[in-house]
């Protein structure tokens, strides 16, 4: 395995990590456990975005710029469901 692939999976963990956490917290009955499971997700989210900034500055992750007319045209489609 690859660094880049490596790096790819411990993204993509990271990532049902926070998912996890996420769940946690919302569900969560009592503010101990509530409080204990946003600290972790927000921990979570601070390594994911660690990954993704290692990944982006080697090339391993690249983001694709969107056309504005499409950006408008999803927020015409949601703005009118809104309605």
């Amino acid at each position: 395995m690859n660094d880049k692939d490596l790096m790819e999976n411990l993204l993509l963990v990271q990532k049902g990590a926070c998912d996890l956490y996420m769940h946690g917290a919302i569900e969560s009955s009592t503010q101990n456990v509530h409080t204990t499971f946003k600290t972790a997700f927000d921990d979570a989210l601070k390594t994911q975005n660690d990954i993704y900034n290692k990944m982006s500055a080697k090339g391993w992750y690249k983001n694709e710029q969107v056309e504005q007319t499409k950006i408008t045209e999803a927020k015409n489609k949601f703005s009118q469901a809104k309605a």
